[in-house]
């Protein structure tokens, strides 16, 4: 085990963040934590680090307390919010992190690793935002940490640099590196986890691998070809969203199988059937509401 949440709550005044969560991270693995804004995902990370403290229950990194420097040290991590002395070139923004570390990725590595090559004589000052979260997630990897911490790591990159940042990831945990990260990008959650953790209003609302959290959900798309949509009861139904694309139309529907019978029992022309299952984004926004308790 690489860390853990066990029992943990975290009150700000009134407000549970973390509301007895239990939250357990293996050696070698990718998980993902998702959830809406202000579902306590930051807050988990920031207990993980030691940055924070529980009210109540159990923080574990590496089998020892947070607190504990040998365990910290085996942790990298990157913030959602990060800041650089202005005047520092990138390379030297490298060379005083790496200093901290006994046996730290050589530099130009690290530079060609993360796309940061051409910028190495920069000043940070003169650094987009991007370029900017390209150096943070990079530091996050200078002390060849067991784990990762990444929350929102790729925040304003673009496509490409964004691709960039996965195969550093994906490299790190084939030589057995673990990552705990943060994400909205639900492409990249599938890109790189292999477990997922859903989070609301500070509790984990559903976990497992991708497939499983998919399952987990009734709800299919429904695919065909029409010139129109024929007339259907989308609410006997169970049609909570339609999608149009040209001729080609999808039913986001808790009721596949009624959804096809009807189709077919309506009589208007339609070819190309399909029945998929949902999409991540659609499950976790299922999963989320019927937390929450409301109609789905």
């Amino acid at each position: 085990m690489a860390a853990a949440l066990i029992g943990v709550t975290k009150r700000y005044g009134a407000m549970a963040a973390l509301d007895g969560i239990d939250l357990t991270l293996h050696r070698g693995e990718v998980l993902a934590l998702l959830g809406p804004n202000g579902a306590g995902k930051s807050t988990a990370l920031s207990l993980l680090l030691g940055l924070r403290k529980p009210d109540q229950g159990r923080v574990e990194l590496f089998g020892r307390s947070p607190d504990d420097p040998a365990a910290r040290a085996m942790v990298g991590a990157t913030p959602q919010d990060t800041g650089f002395p202005e005047t520092l070139k990138v390379g030297e923004v490298i060379d005083l992190v790496s200093a901290h570390y006994p046996n730290p990725v050589p530099k130009a590595e690290l530079l060609d690793r993360f796309g940061l090559t051409p910028l190495a004589a920069r000043q940070t000052g003169g650094l987009s935002g991007g370029q900017k979260r390209r150096l943070a997630v990079a530091l996050a990897f200078a002390g060849r940490p067991a784990a990762v911490f990444l929350d929102e790591p790729t925040t304003g990159l673009d496509v490409e640099a964004r691709r960039m940042l996965w195969a550093a990831v994906d490299g790190y945990v084939a030589g057995g590196g673990t990552v705990l990260l943060t994400t909205h990008y639900l492409e990249e959650a599938e890109a790189l986890a292999r477990r997922i953790a859903v989070i609301d209003q500070g509790r984990v609302v559903a976990e497992g691998a991708l497939d499983d959290i998919r399952g987990r959900v009734s709800l299919r798309r429904v695919r065909f070809t029409a010139a129109h949509l024929p007339p259907l009861d989308a609410k006997a139904l169970g049609i909570e969203r339609v999608e149009r694309a040209g001729t080609e139309i999808v039913l986001v529907t808790a009721r596949a199988d009624d959804t096809v019978r009807a189709l077919v029992m309506s009589g208007a022309p339609f070819s190309d059937l399909e029945v998929r299952a949902a999409t991540l984004e659609e499950a976790l926004m299922s999963i989320v509401r019927t937390g929450r308790g409301e109609a789905a």
